[in-house]
C-alpha cells in the first residue's frame, strides 16, 4: 500500500498499472492534475487468507486548494510473490 501512495505522489501510473491485479486492472490509470499529496495513513490491516489481505488507510491531498480525503478498504492477493491491488471500498 504504502509503495502505491508514493507512486501516486511521483506520478508512476506504469507501476500502478503493474502492482494493480489483472483481473480488476485498468487498461489506463489518470491522475488527478495538480494534486499535492499530504499523507498516507494507514488504520488497519489484516490478512484474510494465506495469500490475501485487506488494508484500511486514509490518503489526503489537496486539488486546487480542496482538501481531499480518500479513505478506503483495499483489498490484495499475493501472486509469485508480490501484493497486488485488487479493488476497494470507499468508507
Amino acid at each position: 500500500m504504502r509503495s502505491r501512495y508514493s507512486a501516486f505522489v511521483l506520478g508512476l501510473t506504469e507501476y500502478l498499472l503493474l502492482t494493480w491485479h489483472p483481473s480488476t486492472r485498468p487498461e489506463s490509470v489518470e491522475l488527478e492534475p495538480g494534486a499535492h499529496w499530504l499523507g498516507l495513513e494507514i488504520k488497519d490491516h489484516r490478512l484474510t487468507g494465506a495469500d490475501r489481505a485487506e488494508v484500511t488507510f486514509v490518503a489526503r491531498f489537496r486539488v486546487a486548494g480542496r482538501a481531499v480525503r480518500q479513505h478506503e478498504n483495499s483489498r490484495f492477493v499475493r501472486e509469485g510473490g508480490y501484493w497486488l491491488y485488487v479493488d476497494g471500498d470507499v468508507c
